[in-house]
């Protein structure tokens, strides 16, 4: 059987922000918001530069076991501001006004180094995505031969935002 990631918490706690919310709305379901994570293909992922300044760059991400992963080559930015500080926040949603569910996930990146985990990983990928990688010893490897380091984001804090009524929820994580 392949080694899996531990799924975490099936519900977390929500925590519905009437102060932003439109009366008599209510928020939206944990599954919901899951749908729109796993259903969604890009992503913004947002970190910190060694210099503090902020770096937002659009990348897929995979929901899996509970977590949002992500790849990235070893040589950019965003891996060297991971290695630094893992914290990042990862946002997606609808480009409209009106309609749809907006959600932040805000958590840290855990590179995924275990070769059955990334073996699902990469099967994932390429259902979801059409995108090849094989496996290498504790990373993804592409057909140029570059290395892309795979993390996951495990949620701590999870804000969604309905725009149909419009609506603010914080869902948090139990440890």
């Amino acid at each position: 059987m392949p080694a899996a990631e531990p799924a975490l918490a099936a519900e977390p706690v929500a925590n519905f922000d009437a102060r932003f919310s439109e009366p008599d709305s209510t928020p939206p379901p944990w599954s919901a918001v899951r749908d729109v994570l796993a259903g969604s293909e890009m992503f913004w992922l947002s970190t910190v530069r060694a210099d503090g300044r902020p770096h937002v760059t659009p990348i897929p991400a995979i929901w899996h076991g509970g977590r949002l992963h992500i790849c990235t080559g070893d040589q950019e930015q965003k891996a060297r501001n991971l290695a630094a500080d893992p914290r990042c926040v990862l946002t997606t949603g609808t480009n409209t006004l009106r309609a749809g569910l907006d959600v932040i996930v805000e958590g840290e990146a855990i590179r995924v180094t275990d070769r059955e985990v990334l073996a699902q990983l990469a099967r994932l990928w390429k259902t979801k995505l059409d995108w090849d990688f094989e496996v290498g010893d504790d990373a993804f490897r592409d057909a140029g031969d570059r290395t892309g380091l795979v993390f996951a984001v495990a949620p701590r804090k999870v804000l969604a935002f309905g725009k149909n009524p419009y609506t603010q929820t914080r869902f948090t994580f139990p440890d």
